[in-house]
């Protein structure tokens, strides 16, 4: 059986710019990518927590440090500077794989600095 799991997240990122002239993609700065372990081209999923929109692109490269996170091309039209974000990658696994993965989860603050790494999101309760 092959299953899809959550690979990488990053949590309430906040949109720096939406650059509709621009190639489409989203920019996200080179130590997130990184952290998050998120490739270059990698396609990745944007839930806009702002406008509830929610749609697939593929992340590029931008510079080291910078806190820039850009929704570009068509997807500009789905998000604004300063709107939270959750950036996400999703990975094919097989059942025995599966049992011992665990997705690199990066909490991002305002200015898209890192704020904790985890492998694991806490249980909801009632």
């Amino acid at each position: 059986m092959h299953l899809t799991l959550l690979k990488s997240k990053l949590h309430r990122a906040t949109v720096t710019h939406a650059e509709v002239d621009y190639e489409g993609s989203c920019a996200i700065d080179r130590n997130l990518l990184d952290t998050a372990n998120i490739l270059p081209y990698e396609q990745i999923e944007i839930y806009n927590v702002t406008n509830g929109e929610r749609f697939t692109t593929y992340a590029i490269e931008a510079e080291r440090d910078s806190g820039i996170v850009s929704v570009n091309g068509a997807a500009a039209h789905r998000a604004t500077p300063g709107d939270l974000i959750i950036i996400c990658s999703y990975a094919g696994l097989d059942q025995s794989e599966a049992a011992i993965f665990h997705p690199t989860l990066v909490y991002l603050d305002e200015q898209n600095r890192i704020k904790r790494v985890s492998e694991r999101i806490a249980m909801q309760v009632a």
